[in-house]
C-alpha cells in the first residue's frame, strides 16, 4: 500500500483552506491532518501533528509565513514545506529557499501544477513555479554583471544598525530584534529607520534583497 502524505495547511483565508483541502483529498495519497490560520497556530500545529508537508502562505497575522519557516523546521525537522503565495517578487523566493523551504509555488497555479509540487517535494526535490525560474535566472544573469564603481551604502551604517537590519531581514519583529540585541523596542525602531533611510530603502522585500546581494542572509 502506498504511503499517503500527510498535509497541513496554514492559510489566514479559511475559503481558500476549505478549497485545497477539497482539492488534496481527492488524491488517493494525500490527506490533510490540520489546518492553521497564522504563522503562531503553524508552529503549533506542526510541532502536534508532524506531517510530511506544510502548504505555507507568506502574508499572515501576527508571525508571517517567512518568518514562521525556520521555526517549522526547527519544530517538525522531517516535515517538508512548500510556498504557496501571490507573491511573485523574487527576493521572498530566495528568502523563502534560504529558509529552508523545498518548494514555491504561486496561488494563480492551476491545480495539476499545485499537485505536482506536492509529489516533487515529497520526492526529494525543490520545485519552483515556472515563472519564478525565470524571474530568478534574470536576478542571477544581473548579479554577474560588472560591478559599477559605486559605493555600497550599508558601509555607511553602523555595525548595530546592520545588526537591527540583518535580523529584520531574516523576518524577526522588533520585539524579537530587540530581545536578540538586548536592547529597548523604541531603540530598535530608530536604528531600523535610520538604516532604512540610509539604504534608500522603503519596504522589508527590498531590504531582503539589498541583504542578499550583500550577501549577509547566509
Amino acid at each position: 500500500m502506498t504511503d499517503v502524505i500527510r498535509v497541513l495547511l496554514a492559510d489566514d483565508h479559511a475559503v481558500l483552506r476549505s478549497g485545497l483541502r477539497l482539492l488534496i483529498e481527492r488524491q488517493p495519497n494525500i490527506e490533510v491532518v490540520g489546518e492553521a490560520g497564522d504563522g503562531n497556530e503553524a508552529l503549533a500545529q506542526a510541532k502536534a501533528l508532524q506531517p510530511d508537508l506544510v502548504l505555507l502562505d507568506i502574508n499572515m497575522p501576527g508571525l508571517d509565513g517567512l518568518a514562521a519557516l525556520p521555526r517549522l523546521r526547527q519544530e517538525s525537522p522531517h516535515s517538508r514545506v512548500l510556498v504557496l503565495t501571490m507573491h511573485d517578487d523574487v527576493s521572498y523566493l530566495q528568502e523563502a529557499l534560504r529558509a529552508g523551504a523545498s518548494g514555491y509555488v504561486l496561488k494563480r497555479a492551476v491545480d495539476n501544477e499545485l499537485l505536482m509540487a506536492i509529489q516533487a517535494v515529497m520526492r526529494g526535490e525543490t520545485y519552483v513555479h515556472s515563472a519564478m525560474t525565470q524571474k530568478l535566472l534574470q536576478t542571477m544573469d544581473a548579479d554577474k554583471s560588472p560591478a559599477r564603481n559605486e559605493p555600497d551604502p550599508w558601509d555607511a551604517l553602523s555595525e548595530r544598525e546592520r545588526d537591527v537590519l540583518r535580523l529584520v531581514a531574516l523576518g524577526y519583529t522588533n520585539q524579537e530584534v530587540a530581545d536578540a540585541l538586548f536592547l529597548s523596542v523604541k531603540t530598535v525602531e530608530t536604528y531600523r529607520s535610520r538604516g532604512m533611510e540610509k539604504l534608500g530603502l522603503q519596504t522589508r522585500a527590498q531590504l531582503v534583497k539589498s541583504a542578499l546581494k550583500r550577501g549577509l542572509l547566509d
